[in-house]
């Protein structure tokens, strides 16, 4: 048995998302000079950020994690948002000026990380790196196609992810939480309250910004005070700029730093089996 490997020139679609104008610009005018980069489209906040990679899916996405304005809701919590979406996302690449956020979006699996304003010799070297990742996977299909053609199919058993489970600590007292039994967090000062669906409310001693950066979809920060879990939530009023929590008189106020999270939310119950009366 012969296996051919074919090789053949690959271009990158890549799309920018940042709230500097004039950062896209330069980013787009550098990539420019490299044919195996494709420009889509740009986007300045989050929300049209993730349209355009759900409407192009490209191949690279250059991400601003420390916008200068804070109303655009760029954070590394975009990557969280696309696995919803996707089983394999885009290759991100973070673009932005402090070098002090790289720790933490290396937790995120970022393919690679670059201090604005982007440099020509930066871009190279993210074209060298996505060649020799095609390469190894080139390799590792041909491994596996040989691989397949000798030995018998094995059925791998099937891996169930489990729900997180928060642990509360406090001298000594450890307090399992299933997360998916939180309805909603809410700021106290340098603590924070959760209120689960039991009716039942526990105090951790961390911050409400402590808990946004740890904690993925469905929990999503609506309000400066109020950190919110999509699956309870029952009705959302626009005009009072609420929203109300199953079997409880609780109404949840969100503010407009956040209306585009709210936003993402009630385009989410769109999503499968809806009907709009």
């Amino acid at each position: 048995m012969k296996i051919q490997q074919k090789l053949t020139l690959k271009k990158y679609s890549y799309i920018i998302i940042d709230d500097d104008a004039e950062s896209i610009l330069k980013t787009k005018t550098v990539a420019a000079s490299f044919p195996e980069l494709t420009f889509l489209a740009s986007a300045v906040n989050y929300q049209d950020g993730l349209h355009l990679v759900l409407e192009h899916q490209p191949s690279i996405v250059f991400l601003e994690i420390d916008p200068k304005d804070t109303i655009s809701n760029l954070s590394l919590s975009f990557i969280n948002e696309l696995y919803r979406f996707f089983s394999l996302i885009p290759r991100i690449i973070i673009t932005t000026t402090k070098k002090e956020l790289a720790f933490e979006a290396i937790q995120y699996s970022v393919f690679d990380y670059l201090l604005k304003p982007v440099q020509s010799i930066d871009l190279l070297k993210l074209v060298l790196k996505l060649k020799k990742n095609v390469l190894e996977n080139n390799s590792v299909e041909i491994r596996s196609e040989a691989a397949s053609a000798i030995l018998p199919v094995v059925q791998m058993p099937q891996i169930v992810e489990k729900p997180l489970i928060i642990c509360i600590k406090s001298y000594g007292d450890y307090r399992y939480i299933n997360s998916l039994d939180i309805c909603y967090f809410q700021a106290d000062n340098n603590s924070t309250d959760i209120y689960l669906n039991s009716g039942e409310m526990i105090t951790a001693f961390k911050t409400l910004k402590h808990f946004e950066g740890i904690l993925s979809y469905p929990f999503v920060r609506i309000h400066n005070s109020y950190i919110i879990n999509r699956n309870y939530i029952s009705r959302i009023h626009n005009g009072s700029s609420v929203c109300y929590i199953k079997n409880s008189p609780k109404k949840i106020p969100f503010s407009k730093t956040y209306k585009s999270n709210v936003d993402r939310i009630i385009a989410d119950f769109s999503i499968g089996n809806y009907l709009e009366v």
